[in-house]
């Protein structure tokens, strides 16, 4: 489904500002009554998992504005610039992190109310794992990489969560305060890692990757089996914008073909590349044969 005026990600977009504000004030209430500096690490991400849902739900309406004069191909690379932003702003968080987390390594604290403290987390974050959850099988359901990356930046929070858990649980259990810092320290580089994740694949969609291969290959066969009448396809390119998947191609049809034929055979190609990419944006350039073919080809597939 395109995702341009998307009313499923609008909807979900909107509902992860409370439900962010909600973890947030959970985690750092679990921080406030034990004093855990890991907990405070868990608290700190959440802050930013506040801030990137206002950035997701303003980027996702922009996104999905329909075309006009100053931008013809669409506003779908908002949510590219929004996905950007933050894997940046978790980068920031990890740093954050460490920083506090250096601080308690020579001075560390026995935890305050620890069992209650760790409750409050627990709930937390398995109201965090179920949220990332459905941002991230929307998000790739709609092609929407701005819930995408909302969904794996919350997720990286859960890990965070579960660490945080484990750790905090081997210093009560072992008496060594020690483990607080140290713990908070190695999830700031679980949390670096997943920023790194969401940066680059933002990035790639910016720099126009192409669809993913086994993508490709399917547009190959759909251009393949419904060209019959032309003589070729080459200077096949694909990218990908949001939820908007852009094909442009060299349609090669004989000199003498009237031009009403040719654009049947478009018609026939420009569906069944929306069968299997809804709301496609499709560009095919028609030539005489003669022409020298470059760029990717595609054989066409003729009927006996």
């Amino acid at each position: 489904m395109n995702g341009q005026g998307n009313p499923t990600i609008r909807r979900l977009a909107l509902w992860g500002i409370p439900i962010s504000l909600g973890v947030m004030g959970l985690k750092m209430l679990a921080w406030w009554v034990t004093g855990s500096v890991a907990l405070l690490s868990d608290g700190l991400e959440s802050l930013v998992n506040v801030v990137a849902a206002f950035i997701a739900f303003f980027a996702i309406r922009y996104a999905q504005k329909p075309a006009d004069h100053d931008h013809p191909f669409g506003h779908h690379k908002a949510e590219y610039l929004s996905a950007v932003t933050e894997g940046a702003m978790i980068i920031v968080a990890a740093l954050m992190i460490v920083q506090e987390a250096v601080g308690h390594l020579s001075n560390p604290q026995p935890m305050q109310a620890p069992v209650l403290g760790l409750a409050i987390n627990f709930a937390a974050g398995i109201l965090n794992a179920l949220w990332a959850l459905t941002l991230i099988r929307a998000g790739r359901e709609h092609r929407s990489p701005a819930l995408t990356a909302d969904g794996q930046h919350i997720m990286s929070d859960v890990y965070t969560s579960v660490g945080v858990l484990i750790g905090l649980l081997l210093a009560i259990g072992t008496g060594f305060p020690i483990f607080d810092p140290v713990l908070a320290i190695l999830v700031a580089i679980n949390i670096l890692y997943q920023g790194w994740k969401v940066t680059s694949n933002s990035i790639d969609g910016l720099m126009d990757k192409a669809v993913l291969p086994e993508e490709e290959v399917v547009i190959k066969q759909a251009i393949a089996t419904h060209a019959e009448g032309s003589l070729g396809v080459h200077d096949l390119k694909t990218r990908r914008a949001g939820a908007v998947t852009f094909v442009d191609f060299h349609l090669v049809v004989p000199a003498a073909m009237a031009v009403r034929e040719a654009h049947r055979i478009c018609d026939r190609l420009e569906d069944a590349i929306r069968a299997i990419h809804a709301g496609a944006e499709i560009t095919i350039h028609v030539e005489p044969e003669g022409e020298k073919a470059h760029g990717i080809r595609v054989k066409v597939i003729k009927e006996n």
